[in-house]
């Protein structure tokens, strides 16, 4: 969508989800929303009435009357004001509070729109939120992962950034940034008479602090792409070794069919499991067969490979008591990424197979040594405790805007080093200042970026 088009109009939405509830709101947001809710409400005149107070009434439509000539009654309710710029958008808002009925909401929306309002596209409520200064680029981004959080890292990691702490630090690294751009600009203003405003020591501490920080937030993508999106883990094993029968025990619950027949999985299944506030996608594969004539069978197989190749995780699931020692041979390059589990334990003898001290020994069926499998999950993910605290990337386009500022100060450090001229060092400096500010906002952002992040949103956000 066009960025920019539209600003001036008052928009309107229905802000809450699809589906029956006990109650619906509409949203309108613009210049003349109190204006139009005045045309539709009967109760007090909204236009008289102080910001951030409810009222009750009724919302009827503005043109189609009723068998007695009146304005036709749509729904009991109460409406909320609030007054630019001491709102969201930082427009005037009014949301109409109605019962939860989706016929009933619609009719309020359209009874709006035929009162001068228009349809809100997706994300235009928080897109004019930023363009009216209420939050910056990331906070607003924000907004859309503190939506579709489902997990209590994913909720802790949006929070921090909606309430700015990301912003706040990259602030502060283009603050310093600035100040000594400032000094190396006003040296070109000078520079017949060759004088140095900028102290290149403390100019050289700088960029070596900027460059640790920036490689610290770098660092933290790792850790927010695993609360952001989860953790893909990709149960391997030979038939009837038990994979599905983990899954049914770390889901807690009878997912999978379970049988003594090798290859009852014949086909992926997909479950999803909270760890410590990460969320966790399991992958139930079909056994591994290193040679079969069963199409289904190699089918099933050849999608298994696929799921470990793309897994962040794979949990190598093996039968103890199998006299079949033969290692699946395709795994060896994904080492790195793999947990050996070793299955049915309990059945062992005292004289029976020895347990590799790296191994998680479990029974499956017994629920034996699950949850420590569990942690073992969690801390090869995450690799540490969750200081959602802190500043922690969990966006690709801040990922890549960050990569390419570090490009810029290696740059600078470089010229640095090279002794270049002040001018030739402010190109490098001007670049690392614009990667930084189009993470929040702060330089002019290219309209097409503006409507592929809003565009992302739900309706009547």
């Amino acid at each position: 969508m066009n960025a920019l088009a539209g600003l001036g109009d008052t928009i309107a939405a229905i802000a809450t989800p699809p589906g029956i509830g006990a109650i619906g709101i509409i949203r309108l947001s613009g210049a003349d929303s109190i204006l139009i809710a005045d045309k539709i409400f009967k109760g007090k005149k909204l236009a008289g009435q102080k910001s951030h107070t409810v009222h009750f009434g009724h919302i009827v439509h503005p043109v189609l009357k009723d068998d007695a000539g009146d304005p036709e009654l749509i729904d009991e309710v109460v409406v909320t004001i609030f007054r630019g710029p001491k709102s969201y958008t930082g427009e005037d808002v009014v949301e109409i509070s109605g019962h939860g009925s989706p016929y009933i909401l619609q009719k309020i929306l359209e009874a709006s729109i035929t009162a001068g309002a228009r349809n809100a596209k997706a994300g235009e409520y928080t897109q004019r939120a930023f363009l009216n200064g209420k939050l910056d680029l990331a906070q607003a981004e924000a907004v859309a992962d503190l939506i579709a959080a489902d997990s209590r890292a994913q909720q802790h990691a949006a929070l921090q950034q909606l309430r700015g702490g990301f912003s706040g630090d990259l602030g502060k690294l283009r603050d310093q940034l600035i100040n000594f751009a400032a000094l190396i600009e006003l040296e070109l203003d000078f520079s017949d008479e060759d004088v140095e405003f900028a102290n290149r020591e403390q100019f050289q501490e700088l960029i070596s602090d900027l460059r640790a920080r920036v490689s610290g937030l770098l660092d933290s993508f790792r850790l927010g792409n695993v609360i952001k999106n989860g953790v893909s883990v990709a149960i391997i094993g030979k038939p009837n070794a038990g994979k599905s029968t983990l899954l049914n025990a770390l889901l807690n619950e009878e997912r999978a069919i379970v049988s003594d027949i090798a290859g009852t999985t014949r086909d992926t299944i997909e479950e999803t499991l909270n760890i410590n506030g990460v969320l966790f996608r399991l992958i139930d594969t079909a056994g591994i067969r290193e040679h079969t004539t069963d199409q289904i069978e190699s089918i099933g197989i050849e999608r298994s490979k696929q799921n470990a190749e793309k897994a962040h995780i794979i949990l190598l699931l093996t039968d103890v008591t199998d006299p079949d020692t033969t290692p699946i041979r395709w795994l060896k390059p994904y080492a790195g990424k793999t947990i050996t589990v070793l299955n049915k334990t309990d059945q062992l003898r005292p004289s029976g197979k020895q347990i590799s001290p790296s191994a998680i020994a479990i029974s499956a069926k017994q629920n034996m040594g699950v949850d420590i499998l569990k942690q073992r999950m969690y801390d090869k993910a995450v690799g540490t405790t969750i200081k959602t605290e802190n500043s922690i990337v969990t966006n690709a386009r801040h990922y890549e805007a960050l990569s390419k500022m570090m490009e810029s100060l290696n740059a600078i450090e470089e010229g640095m080093k090279r002794h270049l001229t002040g001018d030739l060092l402010s190109i490098d400096i001007r670049r690392a200042l614009h990667y930084l500010g189009e993470i929040t906002g702060q330089v002019e952002v290219d309209r097409d970026i503006l409507g592929t992040i809003f565009g992302k949103f739900c309706i009547g956000k």
